[in-house]
């Protein structure tokens, strides 16, 4: 069976702001050391023990996965070769290590070759649990709240521990709900995370690591990109509603409009407005997700939020702010580490495999979910055609529910729009305008940046989770060198399109089944009269829905249904939509019930919905 980690009296005894301290194990009998591996995307993180001061203790250390050379190193400098409880006789061939993520598969043969070991393949998603349930139930001081700078340890009871929602940031990002020991599902994911920042990070600043990233961002000033609420509105408007003048509404937003090329802008404001365009995207699906699940507790883990400051400021604002102060984020020290962390808990389980769940339907029931009562274009009409889920992208994305005729409550929105997709595309390919960058985007070749299931795992893919070595994992995780040239601009053309639209489409399927609608329609100036936008929104919606949600798209002069019937604005309940006070104040505004003015349209304010 091996040897098992006596976890009692576990605690950390350095600065818990330090990093990844080492976690002393007073109880653990000293003996060989243990070493456990997480190979992902783009880290090796590992866990070993060792001796202190006649205690014996868990260590942390971690490298690139380019670099694998040195990690084979350090593991021979350390003297972590030592029998590891698992061999099957005397001989260094037959010495196993306990290992998990996808490149356990992909590099199996590398530590055979190198090391003489072999690698024991454990699920990422179970180990990822077993190593947040282990801090969480026997480190105290492991989990902490961050906001505004300020840093406060949580404790919790290990009695009122379950349920909760994990939000895993590594390459992408993986959500799971937590209900036990070993009891867990996946619940969603999505392909913007840390993998997408760091490699357009790479692109736009030159940044060699994902520190460095970091550390520029701390310099930065991202509203020299952004675009504000005050930008759109005016500061009189804000006012009449409440609004903070400098509520974000469009990532990257201003770029537009500018005449700046990239070289013009300085890296550290780049790498400010990447690091609150994508965690605030992150905590906005997991606050959906929670409210979908009635979960109220949310920690988040992974490699990509490395105790950073202002990432989890920015996470716990957002899931502040999204939720009206009813959710709370917490972190956890060690975040990286999950995984590598539950393959050394498994060091002793008796089972041939650790943590396994059963495969079954109910691992994706979530993402599954929602609208299954799909109503054709021929049974519309001006009864039932009531309540829907109207999304406008402009520069940002605002999702209202339309409940009846002039009858309607802005429920959510975006800062990742078309603004956001414009700016970026001119920033990495020169693009002067939108039909341009969707004409290149025609000609490009996405997975030539983006970094896919398969090349995580194998071209066997993930098959327990029901992911196909295809699926992109994370957009723009494939990006290694700094140099633009090195790429085309029509692939990256193609990364952009297609993960904002994919994100755009589940926001708005989470928004609409939260809301309990059944149909959605998109309109902006981004999506309407652009074949490949509408396209790939469309696309989004059928994977996120497993087909039960339609799509359909509202144009100026009304709304082609899929079936081919032609709907008007005053069908919808919806003919002052554009008109300027509306859109400017409702649109883009804080969450607001009210009624559409009956006034006709002008010519002029027939324009303005799709500018914004």
């Amino acid at each position: 069976m091996g040897r098992q980690i006596d976890l009692s009296g576990a605690e950390i005894r350095a600065d818990p702001g330090d990093g990844s301290p080492p976690i002393f194990l007073p109880r653990q009998p000293a003996a060989s050391p243990l070493l456990a591996l997480d190979i992902g995307g783009t880290l090796i993180k590992l866990v070993y023990t060792a001796s202190c001061g006649g205690e014996e203790e868990l260590r942390f250390a971690k490298f690139e996965r380019r670099r694998l050379d040195d990690c084979f190193d350090f593991v021979r400098a350390q003297g972590l070769l030592g029998c590891n409880g698992t061999t099957t006789g005397s001989s260094k061939e037959n010495m196993t290590l306990k290992a998990t993520g996808g490149g356990s598969y992909k590099f199996g043969d590398d530590f055979r070759q190198k090391l003489g070991v072999s690698l024991d393949k454990l699920d990422e998603m179970d180990s990822v649990v077993s190593g947040a349930n282990f801090l969480l139930q026997n480190v105290p001081g492991a989990a902490f709240t961050h906001m505004s700078g300020k840093r406060n340890s949580i404790d919790i009871s290990p009695d009122n521990l379950f349920p909760y929602l994990l939000v895993n940031i590594g390459s992408g990002v993986s959500i799971l709900k937590v209900t036990g020991n070993r009891k867990f599902e996946r619940v969603t994911g999505t392909h913007i995370g840390g993998g997408t920042m760091f490699g357009l990070a790479k692109l736009l600043t030159g940044c060699k690591s994902y520190d460095e990233f970091l550390q520029l961002s701390q310099k930065g000033d991202n509203f020299v990109l952004d675009l504000v609420v005050k930008d759109i509105c005016g500061e009189l408007a804000c006012q009449k509603q409440g609004l903070s003048t400098s509520t974000l509404a469009s990532s990257f937003g201003k770029v537009i409009t500018s005449m700046k090329k990239l070289a013009d802008y300085k890296p550290e404001d780049l790498a400010s407005a990447l690091l609150s365009a994508f965690t605030y995207n992150i905590a906005q699906i997991s606050f959906l997700v929670a409210s979908l699940l009635g979960l109220r507790r949310v920690f988040f883990g992974g490699s990509y939020i490395r105790g950073h400051k202002s990432t989890m400021d920015n996470i716990s604002y957002a899931l502040d702010f999204w939720s009206e102060s009813q959710m709370q984020a917490s972190f956890l020290q060690h975040e990286g580490y999950l995984g590598a962390l539950g393959a050394l808990m498994s060091y002793g389980d008796p089972r041939d495999e650790n943590l396994n769940l059963e495969e079954s339907q109910e691992e994706n029931s979530h993402e599954a979910a929602g609208p299954t009562d799909v109503t054709s274009a021929d049974e519309h009409n001006d009864s039932n055609i009531f309540p829907y889920l109207l999304v406008n992208i402009g520069s940002g994305v605002s999702m209202i529910e339309v409940i009846g005729k002039g009858k309607f409550e802005r429920i959510i929105g975006s800062h990742l729009g078309g603004g956001t997709i414009l700016g970026l595309a001119r920033l990495l390919t020169g693009c002067s305008s939108y039909e341009e960058f969707l004409d290149l985007s025609r000609r490009g070749d996405n997975l030539a940046v983006d970094l896919t299931v398969g090349d995580i795992y194998g071209e066997r893919g993930y098959p327990k989770i029901g992911l196909p070595a295809s699926t992109t994992a994370a957009s723009f995780g494939k990006v290694n060198s700094g140099k633009l040239s090195e790429y085309k601009a029509e692939d990256l053309a193609a990364a952009l399109l297609n993960s904002f639209t994919y994100n755009i489409g589940q926001i708005a399927y989470f928004v609409a089944n939260l809301s309990g609608l059944k149909r959605i329609f998109f309109r902006g100036a981004y999506v309407c009269g652009h074949e490949k936008t509408m396209d790939k929104i469309s696309r989004s919606l059928k994977y996120w829905s497993k087909g039960e949600v339609q799509t359909t798209f509202l144009c100026h002069e009304g709304f082609l249904g899929t079936l081919g019937a032609f709907w008007s604005y005053e069908n919808m309940g919806i003919d002052g939509l554009a008109s300027h006070e509306v859109i400017r104040e409702v649109l883009l505004g804080a969450p607001y019930t009210g009624q559409f003015p009956s006034s006709p349209l002008t010519p002029e304010q027939e324009n303005v919905g799709d500018t914004q």
